[in-house]
């Protein structure tokens, strides 16, 4: 790994007199060693950063940074200025300039090299120990700590015994003095016991230098006040948070921030001061006063922003208190909050490409191959084909995205390869959250592991996508595909077993398991069976009875739980009745996979629902004889339908009664909710995505 600065990247003699000019000349030191492939590209993306806001810092400091695809490695660049240049900061121009370079998904041990930088830039004597080095080789050893790291070690050794007293004498003094005084007066004052606690947390737009700045910056501040203060930085250098336990003791809370805290949800119900990344830089000690103030005057704040709507979908923690039921329910709502749009997306391009071309569209050839514009049909070919192109992805998407719930970025490559091999082995919809949870677990179980320094900087981009991915996808592809295909081919085998049986009660089994699992292995072991009946020249009229009741099964789901939402939208978040908007269309085309979100967030109520219907829906149109000869469902191949009225009956028939018993299932939950609200304290809820996802909240 090579040096993140090196006395070629030092320029103690800096003549620039402006930032654009100091940005070139350190940049091209950087060129002239290799770290930077396009100088002129490069320097965009540093006054894009620019752009955004100053990087000029008090204390006559400028910290230019970006990533860019321009950037082979992590780099730093020094220049110090004689004429001193305006990077923007409030008490001036500044004389240290460090240009910082970083590629573009970057993660590595030069990230949290550079985060130290940034907090060594708070420390006076690290910025004065620069402007008096007079050699290149003497300031490019201070940057990298070569110079500090012997002393410090020394300095350790000889006050650490001698310092122990000093710093165990507030706490010694405290309580002989509150037993010198009177009882009374100790018992009334505010803080007998422990001091006021802060939880804060930085975050700036490139994660690079601010982030940490701010951090150091409320940490000394909090020092100097008093206080116990405890900062996640939400960084390049990763994400760490906030044990769930230390958040919960914390009398107020600081956001230092010009990007969206990421899980905010979490410190809802305490007193918040809520600024950007440079104010916890230039007066961190007013922030910490103004916490306490409103900390003393009650004032609650309840950040908006949780998982609800999806702005902050990763919770692998989750609040103090959660089981594991709650947080798998957090896991499965991340990926479905991912995989949605592909729902959206797919399921209403493939809806129109019915209503334009008819089920037989879904036989057309390939548009790649076959493309006639001024045909109807190719359009509606193509409109299917992209739409089926983005159903895709759904597994892959729900599988990699619950991974990174649970073990953050490094569970994507090994939840996209789990899921894409869900597909393969025809695993559907559950084997997707299989493959998610697994690869989930796998990666959490490999970050347990304490590794040599020297493979940390790999970990995260070559050991364990590889060890996680291999893992992952010899589980799918041997452990859990060969179980799948045996159970397919035995619930075949059972069914043709049954086709002779009585009608009702095989419309009721398929019903059943039509709405199972969604499209997943059980819903197409039945779909295949009725497909199989009809794949004939002649096929039965039994056969053409049992396409029917599965085609009608089939979109019993979806209808379902769009009219739930629109009868008891209270019961839904904000993100479900917008999906039960879209779950018209698709439990309209025969798109199963649209109740998919509402099974993932619930499936202890919305899968018996959707199956009970299923049922009621899979006997009634056996009942009325209703036939089909097409293998498709939806309200285009209603022409192709005998008993086509009757039909639609019994697709409303069992809409209303999925929605009906999803809707009193929800019920019960919503009414169990008040009394352990006031059990917790009594506190009312006030609304919002917050609140109703509280009332669809599940333990599974």
């Amino acid at each position: 790994m090579s040096e993140l600065i090196t006395a070629d990247l030092v320029d103690l003699d800096l003549s620039a007199d402006t930032k654009e000019a100091a940005a070139r000349s350190l940049a091209e030191r950087m060129v002239a060693v290799g770290r930077v492939t396009d100088l002129d590209g490069f320097l965009a993306d540093v006054a894009a950063r620019e752009q955004q806001m100053p990087t000029g810092l008090d204390g006559g400091i400028g910290i230019p940074h970006c990533r860019s695809a321009h950037v082979t490695e992590p780099t730093l660049a020094f220049g110090r200025s004689t004429a001193r240049i305006d990077f923007g900061a409030a008490d001036g121009p500044a004389d240290l300039i460090f240009l910082i370079a970083a590629p573009e998904g970057a993660d590595s041990d030069h990230l949290s090299i550079l985060s130290s930088l940034a907090r060594q830039l708070m420390n006076a004597d690290f910025t004065n120990a620069l402007r008096s080095a007079d050699q290149p080789e003497q300031a490019a050893a201070l940057i990298r700590g070569d110079e500090r790291s012997a002393p410090a070690a020394e300095d350790t050794e000889a006050e650490g015994p001698a310092a122990e007293p000093s710093t165990a004498e507030p706490s010694t003094a405290e309580p002989s003095a509150s037993s010198a005084g009177a009882s009374g007066a100790a018992q009334t004052a505010p803080e007998p016991v422990a001091p006021f606690r802060i939880v804060a947390v930085t975050s700036c737009p490139t994660g690079i230098a601010h982030t940490y700045m701010a951090a150091e910056s409320l940490e000394n501040a909090a020092r100097e006040a008093g206080i116990e203060l405890v900062v996640e930085t939400q960084g390049s250098a990763g994400f760490d948070k906030l044990p769930a336990a230390t958040i919960a003791a914390a009398d107020a809370v600081v956001f230092a921030h010009d990007v969206e805290v990421r899980e905010k949800a979490r410190f809802a119900g305490k007193p918040t001061v809520d600024v950007g990344v440079k104010a916890a830089i230039n007066r961190p000690a007013e922030l910490i006063a103004e916490a306490r103030a409103k900390a003393a005057r009650g004032e609650i704040t309840a950040p908006a922003g949780g998982s609800a709507d999806g702005s902050a979908p990763m919770d692998a923690d989750g609040a103090a208190g959660d089981g594991f039921g709650t947080r798998l329910r957090k896991w499965l709502m991340t990926g479905v909050s991912y995989m949605v749009p592909f729902v959206a997306a797919g399921g209403l391009l493939i809806a129109l490409a019915f209503a334009i071309g008819g089920y037989e569209i879904a036989s057309a050839k390939s548009v790649a191959d076959h493309f006639v514009w001024t045909e109807t049909s190719s359009w509606a070919a193509l409109l299917f084909q992209i739409g089926g192109a983005a159903f895709t992805f759904l597994v892959p998407v729900l599988a990699g995205y619950i991974a990174y719930g649970m073990a953050d970025r490094p569970g994507l490559v090994p939840g996209f390869v789990g899921g894409y091999i869900a597909t393969t082995i025809k695993a559907g919809f559950l084997g997707g959250l299989v493959a998610g949870l697994i690869a989930g677990a796998v990666v959490m179980a490999i970050q347990r592991f304490k590794v040599p320094p020297a493979l940390r900087g790999i970990m995260p981009v070559v050991v364990i996508p590889l060890i996680s991915s291999a893992i992952v996808g010899v589980l799918m592809f041997v452990v859990i595909g060969k179980p799948i295909a045996s159970a397919q081919e035995a619930m075949t085998d059972w069914l043709n077993g049954l086709s002779g049986a009585n009608a009702i009660g095989l419309g009721v089994l398929l019903g059943l398991m039509m709405c199972f699992d969604l499209g997943g292995p059980v819903n197409k072991v039945a779909y295949a069976f009725a497909t199989g009946g009809i794949a004939v020249s002649d096929p039965s009229t039994g056969s053409l009875k049992i396409m029917a009741a599965v085609m009608a099964a089939g979109m019993v789901p979806p209808l379902a739980m769009a009219l739930a939402t629109v009868v008891r939208g209270r019961l839904f978040t904000k993100a479900e009745r917008e999906n039960g908007k879209a779950a018209w269309v698709l439990g309209a085309s025969f798109i199963s996979e649209g109740a998919i979100p509402f099974a993932a967030a619930d499936p202890l109520r919305v899968i018996p629902s959707s199956m009970v219907g299923g049922a009621v829906t899979g006997a009634l149109s056996m009942a009325f004889d209703c036939t089909l000869r097409a293998p498709h469902g939806g309200i285009f191949v209603v022409p192709l339908i005998g008993q086509p009225f009757l039909y639609l009956l019994a697709i409303v028939a069992g809409t209303v009664v999925s929605a009906g018993l999803v809707i009193f299932l929800k019920g019960l939950r919503k009414t169990a909710e008040p009394e352990a609200k006031g059990q917790a304290g009594g506190e009312a809820a006030t609304g919002g995505a917050t609140e109703d996802e509280s009332k669809v909240a599940v333990a599974v």
